[in-house]
């Protein structure tokens, strides 16, 4: 373990790892659940992308873990599944068979550009402050998605969100959930403040044990239709693997005769774009939480963390399932510790583990990973710290990228915001040369701003 993860070097140890390991997968097993149900919208049999859920995230993230030595996991991403299936399958009438040929085509793009050097550009482009915001944004973004999770903040005609009402009908099933989710806040952070080792994790484990009991004194009642299901393992083991045969290799079986080259080429790259910047502001928040940048805001080892997202987007097209990229709950697991590839490869094995034993892990409910969730997102948010406020020209394009990320529901999109006013603010100040904007800024500013325009 030393001689391949350099544990000492990163002064943590294989229990701490472990820990950091099985607490990323308890935050990030949702995706198990949610994938399958998204993707099988666009046709697609709901257990084999569960198979290819868990493979692409096992080979991902184990992929993450030799490659670069880093703690976070990889698996298919929330958001650019939806793209998948709502936009590009439902919407552009496209096949599923096809959409995973734009996937698959996306990562070999991205293995390329991985080799020659354009993304780790990219990242050592971004300016330190931006770097520290995303961070921050990420931190609320997080906070908000487990908001969500656990339905204590929902959708309002009136306001758009509002906070969930304990009364009425749904009490016991959406009620109870989202109680439990603040039970499971105050358990974490009760146990945070003493200083307990893993108190992520037991809060998450804790939460889905008090569920378990309300739903057996027949406090919680099931409501598939609001998204509340049962939290009792009714099974435990499936090693039946069969249903993968209907997605595998699905990528080179395609059906060329309504193919349109301009469409194919502008739905690629819209996996490619929400994929590069996605992964790198990941990259940036999590190993910002991390203390992993160096003093010119520079991730060591970066080549490697990009390339290993990008193979396991080609691998997860051609296993059945939509863009495999760097997942943000992996700092929960650095939050409680983790620092090296030994927390992604404890992680990657739970998810190889988990298309055995899927029917256990897809019984943790919502409402108990929401806690984690929520705590994270309070984590990140002291690199807030970080930015100088008394500089303008950092501070408002700073708090651009902060406010969008959760409101627009997008990491991407803020590090778009935040990119084009950071360059915009500096150059009309006649601050360009004193912050020394690299040609590349330049660029990018240029591209989301084409963006806006035509996509």
């Amino acid at each position: 373990m030393e001689k391949l993860f350099h544990l000492k070097e990163n002064h943590t140890d294989v229990k701490t790892e472990v820990m950091a390991g099985i607490t990323t997968f308890m935050t990030m097993a949702y995706i198990l659940a949610v994938n399958p149900n998204i993707l099988s919208a666009a046709g697609m049999d709901a257990e084999a992308v569960l198979i290819a859920t868990s493979l692409a995230a096992f080979i991902g993230t184990m992929c993450m873990a030799l490659m670069a030595n880093y703690p976070f996991a990889l698996a298919p991403g929330m958001g650019l599944n939806a793209y998948f299936a709502y936009t590009v399958v439902l919407t552009m009438g496209y096949s599923w068979q096809m959409a995973l040929l734009a996937v698959f085509v996306e990562g070999i793009v991205f293995i390329i550009l991985s080799l020659t050097n354009v993304r780790e550009a990219i990242f050592n482009a971004i300016p330190m402050t931006l770097k520290s915001a995303v961070s921050v944004g990420i931190g609320l973004f997080i906070a908000f998605v487990g908001l969500q999770n656990a339905k204590l903040i929902v959708n309002s005609d009136s306001t758009l969100l509002t906070y969930q009402h304990f009364k009425g009908e749904t009490f016991h099933s959406v009620g109870v959930g989202a109680l439990l989710t603040l039970i499971g806040v105050l358990i974490i952070a009760v146990m945070l403040i003493k200083q307990v080792k893993g108190a992520i994790l037991y809060g998450i484990l804790i939460t889905w044990v008090l569920g378990i009991v309300c739903e057996l004194a027949g406090i919680y009642i099931p409501d598939p239709d609001a998204g509340m299901y049962s939290v009792i393992p009714t099974a435990f083991v499936s090693f039946d693997f069969s249903a993968l045969g209907k997605t595998f290799g699905q990528v080179f079986n395609l059906d060329f005769s309504n193919f349109n080259l301009v469409n194919f080429i502008v739905v690629m790259f819209a996996f490619l774009f929400v994929d590069l910047f996605d992964t790198l502001g990941t990259l940036i928040g999590v190993a910002s939480k991390a203390d992993m940048l160096d003093e010119d805001g520079k991730l060591p080892r970066i080549k490697g963390a990009l390339m290993a997202d990008a193979v396991a987007t080609s691998v997860g097209a051609v296993l059945g399932t939509s863009t495999t990229t760097t997942y943000v709950e992996s700092s929960s697991g650095v939050t409680v510790g983790g620092r090296t590839g030994l927390t992604a490869a404890t992680t990657a094995f739970l998810f190889l583990l988990a298309s055995i034993f899927s029917p256990l892990f897809l019984t943790i409910p919502s409402f108990a990973t929401a806690p984690a969730l929520i705590v994270v997102g309070f984590y990140m948010m002291g690199a807030v710290a970080k930015i100088n406020f008394d500089d303008m020209t950092d501070a408002i394009p700073a708090f651009l990228t902060i406010l969008v990320m959760p409101l627009a529901y997008s990491i991407s999109e803020g590090i778009a915001i935040g990119i084009i006013s950071w360059t915009l603010i500096n150059v009309l100040t006649g601050k360009a040369k004193e912050k020394n904007i690299t040609p590349l800024m330049y660029v990018l500013t240029v591209l989301f701003i084409l963006k806006y325009i035509f996509l």
